[in-house]
């Protein structure tokens, strides 16, 4: 999966293109209208998806200090997208005075932050438990002497710091 940003951009501009569409059929009524409005605008929520996916569960927060990645809860992503696209639909929804496509971009934005708070609450409780369970893990192996033990349990240490710095650089 791409995560360069011409595809971003181009999902951003068909979102633009999706909801200028939605607006025209909206405003005459001609379903065909509407539903390449809405063909258009689920291409650009998969593009969006596309380019800042890893394995299907979102893009990596990284440690600066220790250079430990993770996978983001997908939840991230998807709501910050749609407060994006909920914010389009209202501004485009008042612009050409259409209340329900302002309305429904109301609504999308609020879901979105939600979702997206969803996801970070999830990103930092796992990153919390992850580092306890790391640190706790490390702790034993290297009374044991077991250095492979040890590094594996450093690892899942540095994989939660990841977590949750990346929850914590977002809320900043």
């Amino acid at each position: 999966m791409s995560s360069d940003g011409s595809s971003t951009l181009k999902s951003y501009v068909d979102s633009a293109v999706g909801a200028a569409q939605s607006v025209v059929g909206s405003v005459t009524g001609n379903p065909a209208d509407q539903k390449q409005a809405e063909d258009t605008k689920n291409q650009a929520e998969q593009q969006y998806k596309d380019s800042h996916t890893t394995a299907k569960l979102g893009p990596i927060s990284a440690d600066p200090n220790t250079g430990a990645a993770a996978v983001n809860h997908e939840d991230r992503s998807t709501g910050s997208w749609n407060q994006t696209v909920g914010a389009a639909k209202e501004s485009v929804g008042n612009f050409v005075g259409n209340d329900n496509l302002r309305q429904t971009g109301i609504q999308q934005n609020a879901d979105g932050k939600a979702q997206e708070a969803k996801g970070q609450l999830s990103d930092l409780t796992q990153g919390i438990s992850d580092r306890a369970q790391g640190a706790l893990g490390n702790i034993g192996a290297a009374v044991t002497g077991d250095r492979e033990t040890q590094a594996k349990y450093q690892d899942l240490h540095d994989v939660g710091k990841a977590r949750q710095r990346g929850v914590e650089s977002e809320l900043q």
